[in-house]
């Protein structure tokens, strides 16, 4: 709900993502759930919009398998509350056609030195690496396009992150992610100064 150009950032992302053609919407929210919903309420841009909303905090792994297990299709989009990217949904879709199982979205950008680069073989992921090395690099965006059942029969305990205790475990013992590269506009709002920067960026996307 921090104000970007006039507006709750979460109203630029929703308008994206109605512009892109999604319909339905799952919203995780906990910390002030009230705002969000008093605000949005159950539909917006044309999508319709449901709320999983976590009573206590369940880490990125448990708000999302508790998300996933409230969506309708085979497959799901998943984005962050506080990051733009200017995803070209229907590529990926596309992408997503020829290989199935999940696939997360790696960015490029200038400099990963703040970020944990993604290690790819043949557009898969092969693993994570630490933060810190400087210079251009493939990062985690922190968008996927996920089997809905993917978390299902997961058996980790809350809290517990995706990132970390989920994917990082399950690629050794097989687990398949595809790569979906893009160099598109992205801006991450948790971080001061691209929250500045923000103002200005985003104040013409619609």
């Amino acid at each position: 709900m921090a104000m970007v150009a006039g507006r709750p950032f979460l109203e630029i992302l929703l308008r994206r993502l109605a512009a892109a053609g999604v319909e339905r919407v799952v919203l995780s929210v906990g910390y002030r759930a009230d705002v969000i919903i008093g605000h949005f309420g159950a539909s917006f841009a044309g999508m319709t919009l449901d709320y999983e909303i976590e009573s206590v905090p369940l880490g990125t792994g448990g708000a999302l398998r508790r998300a996933l297990a409230r969506c309708h299709a085979d497959r799901c989009l998943v984005v962050n509350g506080d990051t733009f990217l200017d995803l070209d949904i229907t590529a990926l879709a596309q992408a997503s056609k020829r290989r199935p199982g999940p696939w997360i979205v790696g960015l490029q950008v200038p400099d990963a030195a703040r970020y944990g680069r993604l290690a790819t073989e043949e557009s898969r992921l092969i693993g994570f690496l630490e933060k810190g090395q400087s210079g251009p690099g493939l990062v985690n965006s922190g968008h996927y396009l996920l089997p809905s059942d993917m978390l299902k029969s997961c058996s980790l305990s809350d809290p517990f992150s995706f990132e970390a205790d989920f994917l990082q475990t399950q690629l050794p013992v097989g687990l398949e992610v595809n790569v979906f590269e893009t160099d598109a506009l992205f801006i991450d709002i948790g971080i001061p100064s691209d929250y500045a920067r923000a103002q200005s960026l985003l104040a013409h996307v619609s």
